[in-house]
């Protein structure tokens, strides 16, 4: 299969899989509203002093109820979690050692890869070298004297003898 039909294959599968995902989650909206409209009738607040403390003890009620429920689903989540979690270590030992699979070599480039996630939206070029600065180096004078300081035989010349240990030690005072 050419690279441009593999290309063109995800491509047609990312959109497929994003419109699939916008759906289900217009789907889980209106399951909210619909559930909501069943456990949660509209409110009618009473005339009479005794019948707002009746609807108050009421509420009270179905909100320890609630509570209940969520306490136990709560631990029922963490034991089957624990359970997934035991079962994975036993699996695990029963295999033997790990072995961590060989990863395959991706050859699209990160241009390719964000062009393939959003489309015709993304015009973001990744060269980061693009960006940068030409900075030009700076020659300190320290450097300059250095270099400056010529051959060093003529040094030793001028030092020879004792005119030049004379001048050495008078330099120094």
């Amino acid at each position: 299969m050419s690279a441009s039909r593999k290309h063109h294959l995800k491509s047609a599968m990312l959109t497929l899989a994003k419109g699939l995902l916008e759906a289900e989650a217009q789907e889980n909206v209106q399951e909210r509203v619909r559930y909501m409209e069943e456990i949660c009738p509209p409110l009618s607040l009473p005339g009479s002093m005794q019948e707002l403390q009746d609807l108050c003890k009421e509420l009270h009620h179905k909100i320890d109820v609630a509570d209940e429920d969520r306490y136990e689903l709560e631990r029922k989540v963490q034991k089957s979690g624990q359970e997934i979690e035991d079962m994975k270590i036993k699996i695990q030992d029963l295999k033997g050692k790990f072995k961590k699979p060989a990863l395959r070599k991706v050859r699209m480039s990160a241009d390719a890869m964000l062009q393939a996630l959003l489309g015709s939206k993304h015009k973001v070029n990744m060269d980061l070298r693009a960006n940068l600065k030409q900075v030009k180096k700076e020659v300190k004078e320290e450097d300059k004297e250095l270099r400056d300081v010529g051959d060093w035989r003529k040094n030793i010349e001028d030092k020879a003898g004792m005119d030049g240990r004379k001048k050495m030690f008078e330099s120094e005072s």
